[in-house]
């Protein structure tokens, strides 16, 4: 089945994927506490030139660096 013409299911999906994770990644770097004083602003700049790339590298090694509640 096709989406919007010639875009399948897969492709909006890739998509969304694309769209919200750097958003997600975004709003949990601005909500958390990092242990360096640097940190945030790091992992902001890395997530907003990066993207996507970006995003999966903070959720695979930034969230280690937050200061646990």
């Amino acid at each position: 089945m096709k989406i919007l013409g010639m875009v399948g299911p897969w492709q909006v999906l890739i998509l969304l994927v694309g769209l919200l994770l750097p958003i997600i990644a975004l709003v949990d770097v601005i909500r958390s506490n990092f242990k360096g004083s640097n940190n945030k602003l790091i992992w902001v700049l890395v997530i907003l030139f990066l993207n996507i790339f970006g995003a999966l590298l903070y959720f695979l090694i930034g969230t280690r660096q937050k200061i646990k509640k």
